[in-house]
């Protein structure tokens, strides 16, 4: 009788329980912290798929002849209707030494510009350039990029193009107004396992694409002292967040179809503690100092249609070079790092295409002999038609060569280019709204629709191609 008691009593009180936590349970679907979208003004229109008139020549001016800016001058002498026509950088020697490379290539001297920090508004004032190209430290670009289309310029700027969404926003709306394209040099789409796992998934070899990973993994410990007046260094001490996510949301994102029938809705951001960014700098001088920036930031995005992204950001710690390339689909999975593997469906793959079709299974990576089989059949055009330029050439093992000569071949075929500045905000939004999550607790927060609400108007990411 006791026992029989005991029990009706523990069922009660588990029953009681369970009332008050499921009362005390938190609401399911709490809003996000919210940021402004400025209205669009009064008679602008998105540029979504903008096209400018040809023109047989692109004339080029370029600023920041640094660490990326000479060579981006070595690539176009070797791409067809691109010119040199300005250069410019606040150190009369860089100025010198880059236009060296154009008379090796047996071309003129370009108009130089410096020894001013205004002197980069000379350049873009210049009625014979068509397009500005960037090359500058992070704080300067966004200002640069406004200025040049102002001025009549398309606009290619190094990454990140924006450090904050109110320069985002500059940069949108002075694109729209102008009608110039703004686009982020953004190279790391075009390298050849990303390029080709795209092609893959576009073709439906992946099935739908449910996730993708990114990251600019790197340790800068040898690096801080190339930067100049250690910008990138003291950009890292200043300001907390993912301040250079670009790499890694560029090729997520085109998987993705971000704004091409997808948007980014809603991140969660999360760091560690900085310590190898503060003893480096007590290393060097022996100050102590305050320093923002996490070793370690992560973070993870939904869109709209319930696909996640998960970017990670870490310049700091002893680690292997890394951008964490992954897309996973219903069907089948890519990943790059540390060794580049597929996994498919053996229904995926047709047994004429490839070797060995009877020993792929979905639970292990294929074969190196299927691998080559796959890169080779879904090889993208632009690879058909550039690859064995490019690898001559160079730049970051070609995708920088890619990257310039889609730009100047989509300018002079009056074609959309490749990126837009749709592409660009988004690419750039991790740098201040990963920083707003993480000073509240890693709450989540609502990315703003930079198109203003024509995300849904292109139905999936393509390249502009010449019939």
């Amino acid at each position: 009788m006791i026992h029989k008691v005991f029990g009706t009593l523990c069922v009660i009180l588990a029953v009681a329980v369970g009332s008050v936590l499921h009362a005390q349970k938190p609401a399911v679907g709490y809003a996000p912290i919210t940021v402004e979208t400025p209205a669009r003004p009064a008679g602008q229109q998105d540029v979504l798929q903008l096209t400018t008139p040809k023109m047989e020549t692109v004339r080029i001016g370029i600023i920041g002849l640094g660490m990326r800016g000479p060579g981006a001058v070595e690539r176009f002498v070797h791409i067809p209707g691109a010119q040199i026509v300005a250069l410019c950088d606040i150190e009369p020697d860089r100025v010198e030494k880059t236009q060296e490379i154009l008379v090796k290539a047996g071309l003129p001297k370009a108009a130089a510009y410096s020894g001013s920090p205004d002197a980069w508004k000379k350049l873009c004032e210049r009625p014979d350039i068509d397009l500005v190209y960037i090359v500058t430290d992070w704080k300067t670009h966004a200002e640069m990029g406004v200025y040049a289309m102002e001025h009549g310029k398309h606009a290619a700027i190094e990454v990140p193009a924006a450090m904050t969404l109110d320069e985002i926003w500059k940069l949108i709306d002075t694109s729209e107004r102008t009608r110039k394209h703004c686009i982020q040099l953004e190279n790391c789409v075009y390298d050849y396992f990303e390029l080709t796992t795209l092609h893959m998934a576009q073709q439906g070899l992946l099935g739908e694409i449910l996730h993708a990973e990114g990251a600019y993994i790197h340790n800068l410990e040898d690096f801080w002292p190339y930067y100049h007046n250690n910008w990138r260094l003291d950009y890292n001490r200043g300001f907390r967040g993912d301040v250079y996510a670009t790499h890694g949301m560029g090729p997520a994102c085109q998987l993705l179809d971000i704004h091409r029938g997808d948007r980014m809705k809603t991140l969660v951001s999360m760091d560690t503690k900085p310590v190898n960014g503060p003893a480096y700098i007590k290393k060097q001088t022996g100050e102590e100092v305050d320093f923002c920036n996490g070793d370690q930031t992560t973070t993870l995005i939904r869109t709209e249609k319930g696909k996640t992204m998960l970017i990670q950001h870490n310049v700091m710690t002893p680690r292997p070079y890394s951008r964490k390339y992954q897309a996973v689909g219903t069907d089948g999975f890519a990943d790059k790092y540390p060794t580049p593997m597929y996994c498919l469906r053996p229904s995926q793959v047709d047994s004429h295409d490839v070797p060995d079709h009877e020993a792929l299974n979905a639970h292990g990576p294929v074969s190196e002999e299927v691998q080559k089989a796959l890169m080779d059949k879904y090889k993208h055009p632009i690879h058909i038609e550039l690859e064995e330029t490019a690898k001559k050439v160079g730049g970051h093992g070609g995708m920088d060569y890619i990257m310039d000569y889609r730009l100047i071949y989509c300018l002079r075929n009056g074609l959309p280019l490749d990126m837009d500045v749709y592409d660009l905000a988004e690419w750039c939004c991790l740098a201040e709204l990963s920083r707003l999550s993480m000073e509240n607790g890693s709450a989540p927060v609502a990315i703003p629709d930079f198109t203003r609400g024509s995300w849904n108007k292109i139905q999936g990411y393509r390249h502009a191609m010449v019939k």
